[in-house]
């Protein structure tokens, strides 16, 4: 009798290098044209991003673009503070695949 084979089992790491969804009006707008924005690692490199949403979410990705936000200067209580840099990657999607941020992992 043929064994079944098991379904692969994701790495940690990916978890690791996609932190969140990105949810503005903005990223809600490039949505429509097959695209997802996440906020990611400040060290994760393109490759590391695509591997980690094929292997999350079970989809092709076509392409990735990553900006480097850099954080705020604002006040508190009169003091100064510095909000932190972080990464976004501008993920597009193959055509008919998509991902709905709105449900988690």
């Amino acid at each position: 009798m043929a064994k079944k084979p098991t379904p692969k089992a994701v790495e940690l790491r990916h978890y690791d290098v996609v932190v969140a969804p990105y949810i503005t009006e903005k990223a809600t707008m490039v949505s429509e044209a097959n695209a997802v924005v996440f906020k990611v690692a400040n060290d994760a490199t393109k490759p590391q991003i695509k591997a980690a949403v094929e292997a999350l979410w079970n989809v092709s990705v076509v392409g990735v673009n990553t900006i480097v936000q850099k954080g705020k200067t604002k006040k508190w209580k009169g003091q100064p503070y510095r909000r932190s840099d972080f990464k976004k990657a501008i993920v597009r999607l193959a055509e008919g695949q998509s991902i709905d941020v709105t449900t988690g992992l």
